[in-house]
Parts: C-alpha cells; sequence; structure tokens
C-alpha cells in the first residue's frame, strides 16, 4: 500500500540546475531552501517550511569543492532534528568514488568514509547514478537505488543509426561497463590497456581487439582531465576506426579538459547533467537525466519497482 506522507524536495546550492527540473518532472517546486555562510566560511543550511512526518528527498551531487559534501551532510542533520518522516538523500554523482579500496598501503577508503559520514547524518536511503564501482552499495546498511545512465545514453546512440558499432572501454578496468553496453545493440567491444606512472597521467596505451571500419563508442563514468580518452581516441582512429565518440555520465572536466576535448578527434562527447559543464563545449552534448530522477522518486513513493526504469538489451 503506498504511503500517503506528504513529500517535499529540496535542493543543495550546487545541485539547484538540476533539482529544478527534477522537481518541475515530478509535478511540483522545490521547497524553500537558503544557505547562509559566515564570513570564514562555515555553513549554516535552514529549510524554510516545516517538513514535520514528511518524506524529504536532498538532491546534492558531492562533487568538489567539499564544501558540498558539507552542506548535503548539515541538510541532513537539519532535517532530521526537524522530525521527517523519511530522509533520501539524492546524489546524482557520488564524490570520493574512486577511492573504493586501497590500492596502495597507507590511503583511505574515500568511498566507504563518505557512506559512513550520511549514514551517521541520518539518511534513510540513497539514490545516485552510475557508481564509479557498484561494489560501493555494500559500503551502506540503508537501501541504494542505483540507477544507470544507460537509461538516458542508449536511445540516443540508437537515434544516431551507425553502421559498425563497436563499443570501447577506455581502461580494462571499465570492460564489464563496455560488455553490458554492448550488449543493447549487439556489439563487439575493444579495450584499451593503458599504463600510468601516475595519476592522471597516461605513459603508454594499447588496443586490444580491432576498430578497422568501426564507428567506435568509448563507455566510461566520468571524466576528469581528458588525457585518456582523448589519447584513447586517437589510438583506435590511428587503428583504422571510421568514426570515434565518447559516452560518460559524470563530465568532472577538471583542469584542461575542456580545451584537450576540442582538440581532440572524438566526433562528440555525450555526457548528462550531474554536473554542470563550467563552459560552453561545441564537441560535448548534454542529455539530461531529470525526468529519470523524477521518475524514480514518484516509484519510490508509491512503492513500486525501480527495475521498470532499467532498459533491457535487445
Amino acid at each position: 500500500m503506498a504511503s500517503f506522507n506528504p513529500i517535499k524536495i529540496f535542493s543543495g546550492t550546487s545541485s539547484r540546475y538540476l533539482a529544478e527540473k527534477i522537481a518541475r518532472h515530478y509535478g511540483r517546486e522545490l521547497g524553500g531552501y537558503t544557505l547562509r555562510i559566515f564570513s570564514d566560511g562555515e555553513l549554516s543550511p535552514s529549510f524554510e517550511e516545516s517538513i514535520r512526518g514528511c518524506d524529504v528527498y536532498l538532491i546534492q551531487s558531492t562533487f568538489a569543492p567539499s564544501d558540498n559534501l558539507m552542506e548535503l551532510l548539515m541538510m541532513i542533520d537539519a532535517a532530521k532534528r526537524a522530525s521527517t518522516h523519511e530522509i533520501t538523500a539524492v546524489i546524482p554523482y557520488f564524490g570520493y568514488a574512486r577511492q573504493d579500496r586501497k590500492d596502495k598501503p597507507r590511503v583511505p577508503i574515500a568511498a566507504k568514509l563518505v557512506a559512513d559520514l550520511l549514514m551517521a547524518a541520518g539518511i534513510d536511503q540513497i539514490m545516485t547514478l552510475d557508481l564509479h564501482a557498484g561494489a560501493i552499495q555494500g559500503f551502506f546498511n540503508i537501501p541504494v537505488v542505483h540507477l544507470e545512465g544507460a537509461s538516458v545514453f542508449v536511445p540516443y546512440i540508437k537515434s544516431l543509426n551507425l553502421e559498425n558499432i563497436v563499443i570501447a572501454s577506455p581502461d580494462v578496468g571499465g570492460a564489464a561497463r563496455a560488455r553490458n553496453f554492448a550488449k543493447f545493440f549487439n556489439a563487439d567491444i575493444v579495450l584499451c590497456d593503458k599504463y600510468r606512472k601516475r595519476a592522471n597521467e597516461v605513459a603508454s596505451m594499447q588496443v586490444i581487439g580491432d576498430v578497422t571500419g568501426a564507428d567506435v563508442v568509448f563507455i566510461d563514468d566520468l571524466i576528469d582531465t581528458g588525457g585518456t580518452i582523448c589519447k584513447a581516441a586517437d589510438l583506435v582512429m590511428s587503428k583504422g576506426a571510421k568514426s570515434v565518440r565518447a559516452i560518460c555520465t559524470h563530465p568532472v572536466m577538471s583542469g584542461d579538459a575542456h580545451n584537450r576535448i576540442r582538440g581532440s578527434v572524438l566526433e562528440e562527447l555525450i555526457v548528462t547533467d550531474t554536473i554542470p559543464l563550467r563552459e560552453e563545449n561545441e564537441k560535448i552534448r548534454v542529455l539530461s537525466v531529470a525526468e529519470l530522477f523524477a521518475k524514480a522518486i514518484g516509484r519510490i513513493r508509491d512503492h513500486e519497482s525501480i527495475s521498470s526504469l532499467f532498459i533491457n538489451p535487445a
């Protein structure tokens, strides 16, 4: 039986551009919320309407700076102390997800730390999109609604009517992601094996698979500096690919990433709006995930299946 607790949707400061679209697709306005910032940078959030007994959805991606995460934690605490019925943290881009394991001694597992902080603050469930590693869901002891970017990417790629599509991963670690995506098109996959000397710097790369005459589509969950994807695009074109484009859910796009994409052989880079672009880029096409999140909120509200939002391979 569906819950009849009032539902209210609020947005943190950095994700308001997306939250407004989510709320509009859901059919209501964002709730009243203000953020006061003291002269020393200290944050002080406040809900400007009653949320007692409500099912509250707090929308905030946790991209840099870390104030975005801190603001979300404080919003959760404020909502909990205001006697809400249930709190869902809607985090389209889950920051720190790349630090999901110890890959060398004396480093943190930051993704687990963020999960612990969110649970300690008082959330009842989390909703997110294309985690860097699916295993991060296991860091939470509460329900995790993990949506898939394929829901918006696959229809767009199909609309291009590419003649000889081959799905590619810019690194071996993304093989499973590329393989799952390839099922939608009954396509072959190729991998780029890369070696790094240090973070954000690729020393060497090679292609595993045949791309001759292929329309190559790279699949990745995020692009940071753009170095890997541009190098991979150059490599497949040098191996005889007909065209190359890339799909990336979360456009972190730090440093000189925009100029790298502009100067690359990529025909286009297709991203979502989980993170706002810092600047206009004629090679980047943004697909919105607002309707996807709005539908997920509606299904949670009505206790319906979330899996109905996923698309299945043909």
